[in-house]
């Protein structure tokens, strides 16, 4: 086993360190999601925080892990009698990306099962971390089912496998950790909410701190165990630290005054729900304990909410993360004076001189000063300008109110990955029939399975009440769900469409398919033209967020290359096929159909749009032609592409209610 980072050796990322040791002296807390950029030490910091934890007493034997002082009375390998037990180090646990439902929460054996009426059970990851830590590498792209799974778990303290009436339940409580990076992708904002307390992290802009990042790094590589007994005795004293913080943790007092500045705090940032308030107020009470304290402060209340608040007020992913901290100051301050701990504070600060304020990480962790540079907006130092562009261009405009859209959807039947726009064969959804398994049974048909051993009972000696099955009468149940797609949007930037409350209101629409496409699980891209040339504005990408703020920084103006916008994305779904062959594509043309741009530029656009028809490409074109003579220009690059065409007005969910089936006929 190799030797892991010491947790007291990672530079900076105080937020980071403090949210995994509140987690770790308080698992009610709920898990850390860490959102940030690549190469920040999120997994780093993950992996090195099961060495601070405690050992854990276990049942000898037990798959599960069971407390040898208050066992599992439901424990698929009991029942156990209470005994002193062993001792293991705390694990920790990691689910792949790619992992299978089985691999998550167990495989339960159903041909035994229904014919030998045995529960042969395979542990899951689930069982595997029990008592211990479950850490997610990039959650964002775990599958939703498996998400929900995962979360499932963590508030109920157990696992279900069912599987045709036949079912096992084992406890499952864990510290769940999850990194991700936004570029990728956002979770669902019920996911987000799911998730206790959120860090951003980025990396230093301090050259001193990054030079210690970078010596450090090289001295593990060089020599990981070697560097680790460096660290000892700092590890050592965090681990005694957190164990102390555990057990003055039942001992601290959360006052009515730091309650009330909890709920205000909630109320005031209008956040969904109430598990806001039960995990800050879990949160407040941890960093009380962790600075050695049996009374709640309003710094701890500070600290909870800048960890808690975040992820929790993001209403959609266009939405910026982060808390207003002026406001938050006013509103614990209006409600200071009924804080009794925040009366008389110690001169020396709270908990001493080991606390910190608000139970921040002491110094002893190595160089502070954390990650003060601001990360750069996204498409800072402006965005790539396509050939021609110059004359004529015109300042971006901002977008107007996004609406709630028609579903826009690829017609057939596919095999993409899970998501919710168009029609698919997925792992879960409505059974639509039954099959041969191929590989490993996951999901049984209980009726095609007994209707195939059902004409061979006799020659098979059935002399009893059960079923005699063989593996040839297994039948795998077939289902369709919905998939997510690759929704390519064509934008048109030209002169043309430069007006700027049409500009404005073109925007308005696309951001509003973007939003639609977030919440049905799509990956997206852009590509836009002007002037002479087209471009790809951005790659195809789960960040829907990244493809917002590039529309929002998009000048106009030039002449209309709708030819090359059309080349561009047939180029671009090209690419991704090879990339993804799985996924299917629908482009989105938003135009008003004029083409400008190069030789016979009318028929060179007609050409390139009946690439897409030959090869079945679902597509929608979004008119933006307005004033009262309408040329239908629109309409016939709908008809050369094989899709269908929408005005902006018709392109709302509460106008012409046939537009879905409309889109399907003609892609058809």
């Amino acid at each position: 086993m190799s030797t892991p980072f010491p947790f007291t050796a990672v530079v900076g990322q105080d937020d980071l360190r403090l949210a995994l040791l509140l987690n770790a002296v308080s698992p009610a807390v709920g898990g850390v999601l860490v959102r940030g950029e690549k190469g920040t030490a999120k997994s780093t910091a993950v992996r090195a925080l099961s060495a601070l934890l405690p050992e854990v007493p276990v049942v000898a034997g037990c798959r599960f892990s069971c407390d040898p002082a208050k066992p599992d009375p439901a424990c698929p390998d009991g029942p156990h009698e209470i005994s002193s037990g062993v001792e293991r180090p705390s694990r920790m646990v990691e689910l792949p990306v790619g992992a299978s439902e089985d691999r998550l929460v167990g495989a339960l054996d159903i041909e035994r099962a229904l014919a030998e009426g045995v529960k042969a059970f395979e542990p899951g990851l689930l069982a595997d971390a029990h008592r211990g830590i479950l850490y997610v590498d990039e959650v964002n792209l775990l599958h939703d089912h498996l998400v929900d799974l995962l979360l499932d778990a963590a508030a109920m303290g157990a696992s279900y496998v069912e599987r045709e009436g036949v079912s096992v339940r084992h406890a499952s409580k864990f510290l769940l950790v999850g990194t991700m990076n936004p570029e990728e992708g956002e979770l669902r904002p019920q996911l987000l909410d799911r998730f206790g307390l959120t860090v951003e992290v980025a990396a230093s802009r301090e050259p001193d701190q990054r030079v210690e990042v970078v010596r450090r790094r090289l001295a593990y590589d060089d020599d990981p165990a070697g560097f680790a007994a460096r660290w000892a005795d700092e590890e050592a004293s965090v681990r005694q630290r957190v164990v102390a913080a555990r057990e003055l943790l039942p001992s601290v007092r959360l006052g009515d005054g730091a309650l009330r500045q909890i709920a205000a705090t909630c109320a005031a940032f209008e956040v969904d729900g109430m598990r806001a308030d039960i995990v800050m107020a879990r949160t407040a009470t941890a960093l009380a304990a962790w600075a050695g304290r049996t009374e709640v402060l309003a710094e701890d209340v500070r600290q909870a909410a800048l960890l808690a608040l975040p992820h929790r007020r993001r209403r959609n992913p266009f939405d910026a993360p982060g808390l207003d901290e002026d406001k938050l100051d006013e509103t614990l301050e209006e409600f200071s004076g009924e804080n009794e701990g925040d009366e008389d504070p110690d001169p020396d600060g709270p908990g001493g001189g080991d606390g910190g304020g608000g139970g921040q990480p002491s110094p002893d962790f190595g160089p502070q000063g954390g990650d003060e540079g601001a990360r750069p907006e996204e498409g800072e130092g402006g965005e790539p300008q396509p050939a021609g562009a110059g004359a004529g261009e015109q300042s971006a405009v901002r977008a107007a109110e996004p609406f709630r859209t028609k579903v826009l959807s690829v017609p057939g039947l596919g095999d993409g990955a899970a998501g919710r726009r168009s029609r698919a064969r997925t792992e879960h959804g409505r059974t639509t029939g039954a099959r041969r398994p191929r590989g490993a049974l996951t999901k049984l048909h209980l009726a095609a399975t007994v209707q195939a051993a059902a004409p061979h009972q006799r020659a098979r000696g059935r002399s009893g009440t059960g079923l005699v099955l063989r593996r040839d009468d297994l039948r795998q149940a077939t289902r369709e769900g919905r998939e997510g797609n690759l929704v390519l949007f064509v934008v048109d930037a030209s002169g043309s469409m430069a007006a700027r409350q049409r500009m404005s209101a073109v925007k308005g629409a696309v951001l509003s398919l973007l939003l639609d496409a977030y919440q049905r699980r799509d990956k997206v891209g852009l590509v836009t033209f002007r002037g002479s040339a087209a471009d790809v504005a951005l790659p195809p990408t789960s960040s829907v967020d990244a493809a917002a703020a590039r529309l929002e920084t998009l000048p106009t103006g030039g002449r209309t290359p709708l030819a090359a916008g059309l080349l561009k994305a047939h180029d671009v779904l090209r690419v991704e096929r090879l990339r993804d062959p799985a996924r299917r594509a629908l482009v989105v043309v938003v135009t008003d159909g004029r083409a400008t741009g190069g030789p016979e530029p009318v028929a060179l656009a007609g050409r390139a749009a009946r690439l897409f028809a030959a090869e079945g490409v679902a597509s929608v074109v979004v008119d933006c032609e307005s004033g009262p003579v309408r040329l239908g220009l629109a309409g016939q690059l709908a008809g050369e592409l094989g899709g269908t065409a929408v005005t902006l007005d018709e392109l709302r969910a509460d106008s012409i209610a046939g537009l879905v089936k409309d889109v399907q006929r003609r892609a058809a």
